[in-house]
């Protein structure tokens, strides 16, 4: 009996082919993650080198560069997850525009807190990454950087659930600071989601008074 030719969408022609590949990518860039993040914490930034985390994650230099540009996008590649992450969430249809900067700022904080939260689950690499930034300045104006392209996110989301530009704008700044101001109190992952929440709350607070 011959085999289902690739042609006819067969299950197991070329779609579970394309996911192997898919899978190995994932994997691929997760090991440069980890290798960055173990070499990182041996030996710091300045002395750890593209081809020192290509070594550790077995994997070529051409590879490496598939996925990063440079050193510093790997100790920056979670902002991505989150920037992804915000992407989904903007998604629920059942959410209606915020016609006020309240309800924006309310809208956008279930968003920011699962954020957190998130960072929360790995503790040790977020604390060994909060040391990273407080050391290198140039690292600092890259997560500025970063943090202004998640807010950029947050007020797409509410865009695209048909609120008015200025207070998307707005709401996203605020959430912004909420998470900023808890960085900057809470010194650790497990302090940043309670710390970020209290902000939220103050600057709620703030808006009703």
């Amino acid at each position: 009996m011959s085999s289902p030719s690739p042609a006819t969408g067969d299950p197991a022609g070329p779609l579970v082919s394309e996911s192997l590949v898919e899978r190995k990518q994932r994997q691929a860039r997760q090991r440069i993650v980890e290798a960055a993040d173990e070499l990182f914490a041996l030996r710091g930034f300045d002395d750890v080198s593209v081809s020192d985390i290509a070594a550790r994650a077995e994997v070529g230099r051409t590879t490496f560069f598939r996925y990063f540009g440079d050193k510093t996008e790997v100790l920056f590649a979670k902002e991505q997850a989150m920037l992804d992450a915000i992407a989904l969430a903007g998604q629920d249809d059942s959410i209606g525009a915020a016609h006020d900067s309240r309800t924006a700022i309310e809208q956008l904080r279930p968003i920011v807190l699962e954020l957190c939260e998130r960072a929360a689950v790995e503790l040790d690499a977020y604390d060994r990454r909060s040391r990273l930034l407080e050391q290198h300045i140039e690292l600092r104006a890259r997560d500025a950087l970063k943090t202004q392209q998640v807010a950029a996110k947050l007020a797409e989301v509410l865009q695209r659930r048909g609120t008015e530009e200025r207070i998307a704008v707005f709401a996203a700044q605020i959430a912004l600071a909420c998470y900023e101001t808890a960085r900057r109190s809470g010194r650790t992952a497990k302090e940043l989601v309670r710390e970020t929440e209290a902000a939220f709350t103050e600057a709620l607070t703030l808006g009703a008074v």
